[in-house]
C-alpha cells in the first residue's frame, strides 16, 4: 500500500516520516507532503488559487480532487490512501471532521482518505510516550512531564517546552513564532526515534497508528 500524507507544518513532517515505517514496516511506502500552516477551508469548498502559498487546508479541495484523479489508476494489488494528519487546536472534533468529509464527498471520484487530529497539538504524541522523552532529554523536568494530562487541552507545546527548554515557554515565546517552530521541528527529531508506537497513551496517537494497521493488514 502507498500512502500519501499531508501534515500542516515541517516539525510534522519530520516526526511522521520518522514514525510511520515503525507502523506500516518497510514493505509499504509513503510520501509526507508539509505545509505552511493550517489555514481554513474555503468558501463554499471551492478550489483557490493559493497553492503557492501551502497552506494545507486552503488547498485540501484541490488537492483531494486531485488525488481522486490519481488513485483511479492504481491497482487493487497496489492501493494508495490519503491520510490528513493536523492539530485539533480548539476546534469542535466532531464539527470538523464533518466538514472535512464533506469535502471529500465532493470528489469525483473519492480517494480513500483518512483524517487524524493531534489533540490539542502535534506535542501531545510526544508527551504520549514520556520515556521518549525522557531519553531525548535527560534532564526534562520530571515534575512537568507527570502533570499532564494526555490529549487534554493544555497549551500542549508550551507543557512540553516547559520540560524540555531551558526557561520554558515563556522564554522561547518571546523568540517569536519562527523560534518556536523551529524549536518543535528539534523535539521531533530528537523524541521521535525513541517512541514506542505500541506504548503511547495518546488516544489521538493510538488512533492514527490503528488506523494505518489496519489499512495494511486489509491489503495483506
Amino acid at each position: 500500500m502507498h500512502f500519501e500524507i499531508l501534515v500542516e507544518d515541517q516539525s510534522g513532517k519530520k516526526a511522521i516520516e520518522i514514525l510511520v515505517p515503525k507502523i506500516v514496516g518497510e514493505l509499504n511506502t509513503f510520501k509526507v507532503h508539509s505545509y505552511k500552516g493550517i489555514g481554513r477551508i474555503p468558501s463554499g469548498m471551492s478550489d483557490t488559487d493559493n497553492a503557492g502559498k501551502r497552506i494545507l487546508l486552503d488547498n485540501l479541495p484541490k488537492l483531494l480532487k486531485g488525488y481522486g484523479k490519481t488513485f483511479d489508476g492504481y491497482t487493487a494489488d497496489y492501493p494508495a490512501v490519503v491520510i490528513f494528519i493536523c492539530d485539533l487546536d480548539d476546534k469542535c472534533l466532531k464539527a470538523f471532521r464533518q466538514e472535512l468529509l464533506d469535502i471529500l464527498d465532493r470528489c469525483t471520484p473519492k480517494p480513500d482518505t483518512r483524517f487524524c487530529f493531534a489533540i490539542e497539538e502535534g506535542e501531545a504524541w510526544f508527551l504520549g510516550d514520556l520515556n521518549a522523552i525522557s531519553v531525548a532529554y535527560p534532564y526534562a523536568k520530571k515534575n512537568v512531564l507527570n502533570s499532564y494530562v494526555n490529549d487534554s487541552i493544555c497549551g500542549t507545546w508550551e507543557k512540553l517546552a516547559d520540560a524540555v527548554y531551558k526557561g520554558g515557554a515563556s522564554k522561547l515565546s518571546v523568540k517569536g513564532y519562527k523560534a518556536v517552530g523551529a524549536e518543535k521541528a528539534k523535539w521531533a527529531e530528537k523524541i521521535s526515534p525513541h517512541m514506542n508506537i505500541m506504548k503511547n497513551e495518546s488516544p489521538s496517537f493510538c488512533y492514527f497508528r490503528d488506523k494505518l494497521r489496519q489499512l495494511t493488514d486489509n491489503v495483506e
